[in-house]
């Protein structure tokens, strides 16, 4: 009796851990096809030779035809969020696997390059989910603690 509890212990393990993986491999995959259909926008738009008027007609043009097919993921304010998740990471090797798409959608919104690595760094160190990363964020922990080296 007792080899059957660890054996089925020892096979939950396996199936949960399997999972685990399977749903991050997958979460990291819509990761880089966000990151590489940014690159592409990106691209185009520098093409342009009015950018900034091109790259809205572009972004609204994307959506209008991407929305219908695969749903409200490739809305013009998902498009432009994929774009400046390029702008902000242009390096994809620089991706990290272990962060899901909802992390970097937060820290795709910090505009100093110093505060975004702080919190790119602490979050891996700490292994903050999305809402815990978001928390530290709003609660300005890199503020404070610039504050308090000076």
């Amino acid at each position: 009796m007792e080899l059957r509890r660890d054996l089925i212990f020892q096979i939950k393990s396996i199936i949960a851990n399997a999972q685990d993986r399977a749903i991050r491999s997958v979460d990291f995959e819509r990761v880089l096809m966000y990151w590489q259909i940014g690159k592409v926008i990106f691209e185009e738009e520098q093409s342009g030779k009015e950018r900034a008027a091109h790259g809205t007609f572009l972004i609204k043009s994307l959506s209008e035809e991407l929305e219908p097919l695969f749903g409200s993921g490739f809305s013009f304010r998902q498009l432009n969020l994929f774009r400046q998740f390029f702008r902000v990471f242009p390096i994809l090797n620089a991706l990290r696997s272990k962060f899901s798409w909802t992390r970097y959608r937060n820290f795709i919104r910090i505009e100093s390059e110093d505060k975004r690595e702080f919190y790119l760094a602490e979050s891996e160190k700490n292994n903050w989910t999305a809402r815990q990363l978001e928390r530290q964020i709003n609660s300005q922990l890199f503020e404070t603690l610039k504050l308090a080296m000076m």
